[in-house]
C-alpha cells in the first residue's frame, strides 16, 4: 500500500481501528436518545455515510481505467446524512459538490429510488444518467427536489434565496408552486465558497429580507473542512463573519457527531418552516482523500498533518457512537462496510456497459430542452384592462414613446401572467431611472413589483430561484454595464439549467437590460456600454433588440409566452436613447412613437424588419436601426441611392435563412454595428453569412474598439448617420470601379 495513496489508507484504517475498537476521541457529546434519533435510524445514517464512501473510494478505482470522469467526493463530509435526514424531500436543495450523502440519504425517502447506481451512472458519464444524461457529475433529481449543480462555487446561493422567497411569494399571491407551502429551501456550499462574493451578496440579501419581517424558509448549510483546496481557512472565520448577521439565525455543530448534527438541523428546521426566518448553520467537519483525486495533498500538507486528520475520519466517529450506543457490535459494523462494498462493486459492473454520449447531436439535444411545455394564455380581458390602466387606458389609442410603450406592455403582460414579478433597483416608488416601470407597484401592490437591494449576482439569483417554484420573473438590470458584475447567474447557473437535466428543470424568466450607447446627459461606459458579447455566446438564449417602441411591446411578449410555455431564459435589451424619443427626421415629426399593439399582437422569434426597397443593404439592429433610417432617407435625397434597411430586432435566434432569401438579389450589404467591432454580433453574421452565400458584396461599419466618455465626445465612436452615409456611399462605390 503506497503512503501517497491515501484512499488506501483510509480504507484500511478504518477497518483495522474498528476492529480493534480503537476510536478518536469524541469533539462533542450527544445521546442517541436527546438527539431524537432511534437506533435503527442512527444504523441507516451510518449506511449512507458508508455507502458515500464506498462510492467515492469505487470512483477512484474506475478512474485509473478511465471508466470514470468524476473524483471530487464527499469522504469527510458524510455528516451531511443527517441535515438530508432533518428535512423533507420536498425541501428544495442546493447542493455542494462534497453533498453525496446528503443526495443518498434523500433518496431513501422516496421508495423505488436507487441512489447508488444513479451516482455512478453520473461518475461515468453515462447517458442513462437520469438527471445529466452523461453531460456532467451533478446531484440533481426531479423527483427529489433537487436541482442539478455543476462544480459550483457559491454561485447557487443566491437562487437558493430566491427560491425560499417564492415559497411566500406563491402563498400571498395564489400561486401553485413547484413545492409545498411549508416547503424550506436549503442550500449547501464549503467553508472557502463563503468567501466568493456571491456568497456573501446572498446571505446578505436573505439579512437584508428577513431583517425587514418578510417570510424567507431557509437554511444555509456551510461544510468547514477547513481548507478550500490548499488554502486554510482562518480558525473560527466562518463564526466571526456569519454569526452576527440581523435577521439571520447562527447554529453549529460537530460534523464528526451525527446525533449533533441531527439535533442542529433539526432545530434549524423548525424556525425554517415554522418562523419562516432564514438560518445559518456551520458544520464543522474534516476533508479527507485531498480535494479531487487529481490533487497530491502532501505537496502542501505534512504527511502528520494528513494522518491526523484522517484519524478523525467521520466513519471512525459514527462506529463509536453506534458501539457506545450498543447499537451495533464492532463484526456488524464491518459486516455492513463490506457489503456495502460488494454492492457498489456489482453496480458499478452493470453500468460500466451503459453507452456515453457519442455525438454532438446527443449532446446539444437539451439545450433548450423543456419536458413539460405549459399552454398558451388568453391576453386579459377588456374590463381587467380598463380597471387596471385607469385614466391611463384612455391614452391607448395615441402614439407613444418606446418607455410608455414598455410600461403598458409590462402592465398588459402582469395581467396576461399573474405568476410574473418586475424587481430590481428602484423599480417600485421610482419607477426605475428612466421610469419604465413607472405605477406598476401602484397598480399590482408590493408583493408582485418590488425593490432588491444593489446587488445583481442576487437580482439574476433570486429570479432563477423563483422560477424553481412557478413563477415568471422579469428581474431589471438597470444598466447593461452591470451585468458584469452577475454574468455568471446566466451563463453557468440560468442558461445550463435545461441542458444539465434533460430539460426537467428550466429557467422561464425575462431579464429587462436599459443599455447601449447614444445616451445624453448622462453618460461614460458605465452608463453606455455598446457590447452584447457577454450573451452571444451563451447557448439557448434568447436575446431582444428592439429599436422602437411597438416592436419593443410585441418583443416582449413573445419573450414571456417563450419562458412560460418552454422554459426560456430571455434577454431583453432596451435602447436607452430611444426610451424617450418621438422624433425621426426632423424636429417634431413624431415619427418614433408609435401606437399601441394590441394584446394579441406579437412579434415572432426570428422575425426581422424591412424598410424600403433598394440594392443596397443597411443591415443593422437596435439604435443602428434609427440611425441607419436617417441615412436612408439622406441618401435617397442627396445621393439619389434607394437603399433598404434591415432591422434584425431578434440577434439570437437569428434566421439565416430567412435572411438569405432576403439578401440574396442585393449588391451591397452594410452591417451597421452599434457594438464595438471587436467581439460584435457583425462579425458573427458577417463570417456566417459570406460562407453561406455569395454575391453580396459586404461591408461593416462598427464602433470603435473604445470605452465611451462622458461629454461631448460620448459618440464620437460611434456610428452616426453621417458615417453611415459615408461608408454606404464607399461601399457601393467600391463595388462600382
Amino acid at each position: 500500500m503506497s503512503l501517497f495513496n491515501r484512499a488506501e489508507v483510509v480504507d484500511k484504517n478504518f477497518q483495522e481501528s474498528v476492529k480493534a475498537q480503537d476510536f478518536p476521541e469524541a469533539k462533542s457529546y450527544s445521546s442517541l436518545r436527546s438527539g431524537g434519533l432511534l437506533p435503527e435510524e442512527l444504523i441507516d445514517l451510518f449506511e449512507t455515510q458508508v455507502m458515500s464512501r464506498l462510492l467515492d473510494l469505487r470512483a477512484r478505482e474506475l478512474k485509473k481505467d478511465n471508466l470514470c470522469y468524476y473524483t471530487i467526493g464527499s469522504s469527510g463530509h458524510e455528516g451531511n446524512a443527517a441535515f438530508a435526514k432533518a428535512f423533507r424531500h420536498t425541501d428544495m436543495a442546493f447542493l455542494h459538490y462534497r453533498s453525496g450523502p446528503f443526495f443518498i440519504q434523500r433518496a431513501k425517502q422516496l421508495k423505488g429510488s436507487t441512489p447508488l447506481f444513479d451516482l455512478l451512472l453520473s461518475f461515468m458519464a453515462s447517458k442513462e444518467d437520469p438527471i445529466s444524461g452523461g453531460r456532467h457529475k451533478v446531484l440533481g433529481s426531479k423527483d427529489l427536489f433537487i436541482p442539478p449543480q455543476t462544480s459550483t462555487i457559491a454561485s447557487h446561493l443566491p437562487k437558493a434565496v430566491g427560491a425560499a422567497l417564492s415559497i411566500s411569494k406563491a402563498n400571498d399571491l395564489g400561486i401553485v408552486g413547484t413545492m409545498p407551502k411549508d416547503a424550506v429551501a436549503l442550500c449547501s456550499f464549503g467553508d472557502a465558497s463563503s468567501n466568493h462574493s456571491t456568497a456573501l451578496g446572498a446571505v446578505n440579501t436573505a439579512s437584508w429580507i428577513s431583517y425587514q419581517n418578510i417570510k424567507l424558509p431557509l437554511v444555509f448549510f456551510c461544510e468547514d473542512n477547513g481548507v478550500g483546496i490548499s488554502v486554510k481557512t482562518p480558525n473560527d472565520w466562518i463564526k466571526k463573519n456569519f454569526s452576527n448577521r440581523p435577521g439571520l439565525l447562527y447554529l453549529e455543530c460537530d460534523g464528526l457527531n451525527l446525533i449533533d448534527v441531527y439535533q442542529t438541523c433539526r432545530h434549524a428546521e423548525q424556525q425554517a418552516r415554522y418562523r419562516k426566518k432564514p438560518v445559518f448553520v456551520r458544520m464543522k467537519t474534516v476533508r479527507l482523500l485531498g480535494h479531487a483525486g487529481s490533487d497530491v495533498e502532501s505537496n502542501y500538507h505534512s504527511i502528520e498533518h494528513i494522518q491526523q486528520t484522517e484519524r478523525q475520519d467521520p466513519l471512525l466517529h459514527s462506529a463509536r457512537l453506534l458501539i457506545e450506543n450498543q447499537v451495533l457490535s464492532s463484526q456488524e459494523i464491518l459486516n455492513l462496510y463490506e457489503h456495502i462494498r460488494k454492492r457498489i462493486f456489482h453496480v458499478s459492473q452493470e453500468v460500466v456497459t451503459r453507452r456515453p454520449l457519442e455525438n454532438i447531436d446527443e449532446v446539444a439535444a437539451s439545450i433548450t430542452a423543456c419536458e413539460i411545455p405549459k399552454p398558451p394564455v388568453a391576453a386579459p380581458i377588456l374590463e381587467k384592462r380598463e380597471e387596471v390602466f385607469g385614466k391611463e387606458f384612455e391614452k391607448l389609442s395615441a402614439p407613444q414613446h418606446m418607455a410608455k410603450l414598455i410600461n403598458w406592455g409590462l402592465t398588459d403582460i402582469m395581467l396576461q401572467y399573474p405568476n410574473t414579478l418586475v424587481f430590481g433597483e428602484d423599480v417600485a416608488e421610482k419607477g426605475g431611472v428612466y421610469h419604465v416601470t413607472d405605477n406598476l407597484k401602484k397598480r399590482f401592490r408590493s408583493r408582485r413589483v418590488f425593490n432588491s437591494p444593489l446587488d445583481e449576482q442576487s437580482i439574476l439569483g433570486t429570479a432563477i430561484g423563483l422560477a424553481h417554484n412557478n413563477f415568471i420573473p422579469i428581474p431589471e438590470i438597470q444598466f447593461l454595464a452591470y451585468v458584469h458584475n452577475a454574468e455568471d447567474q446566466i451563463r453557468g447557473e440560468a442558461a445550463t439549467l435545461p441542458f444539465f437535466s434533460q430539460g426537467q428543470y428550466t429557467n422561464p424568466m425575462v431579464v429587462r437590460i436599459a443599455g447601449l450607447a447614444y445616451q445624453r446627459g448622462f453618460g461614460g461606459h458605465f452608463h453606455n456600454d455598446n457590447s452584447l458579447a457577454v450573451f452571444r455566446d451563451i447557448p439557448g438564449l434568447i436575446i431582444a433588440v428592439p429599436s422602437r417602441g411597438d416592436d419593443a411591446v410585441k418583443m416582449l411578449r413573445t419573450c414571456l409566452k417563450e419562458a412560460h410555455e418552454n422554459g426560456r431564459v430571455c434577454i431583453f435589451i432596451e435602447p436607452i436613447a430611444r426610451y424617450m424619443t418621438r422624433d425621426l427626421h426632423e424636429d417634431n415629426d413624431k415619427l418614433w412613437t408609435f401606437l399601441y399593439p394590441e394584446p394579441e399582437e406579437v412579434s415572432p422569434l426570428g422575425e426581422f424588419s424591412v424598410y424600403g426597397e433598394g440594392e443596397t443593404v443597411l443591415l443593422t439592429y437596435g439604435n443602428g436601426t434609427y440611425y441607419s433610417l436617417q441615412a436612408q432617407d439622406i441618401l435617397q435625397r442627396e445621393h439619389g441611392l434607394q437603399t433598404q434597411v434591415i432591422d434584425l430586432k431578434w440577434i439570437a435566434p437569428l434566421n439565416y435563412e430567412a435572411l438569405i432569401e432576403a439578401l440574396q438579389t442585393k449588391k451591397q450589404v452594410l452591417f451597421v454595428e452599434e457594438c464595438r467591432q471587436t467581439g460584435s454580433l457583425a462579425e458573427g453574421v458577417l463570417a456566417q453569412l459570406s460562407t453561406l452565400m455569395h454575391g453580396p458584396r459586404w461591408g461593416l461599419h462598427a464602433a470603435e474598439d473604445c470605452f465611451i466618455p462622458l461629454g461631448p465626445a460620448a459618440t464620437a465612436g460611434l456610428p452616426s448617420k453621417e458615417s453611415i452615409v459615408a461608408a454606404t456611399l464607399k461601399l457601393v462605390g467600391a463595388h462600382n470601379e
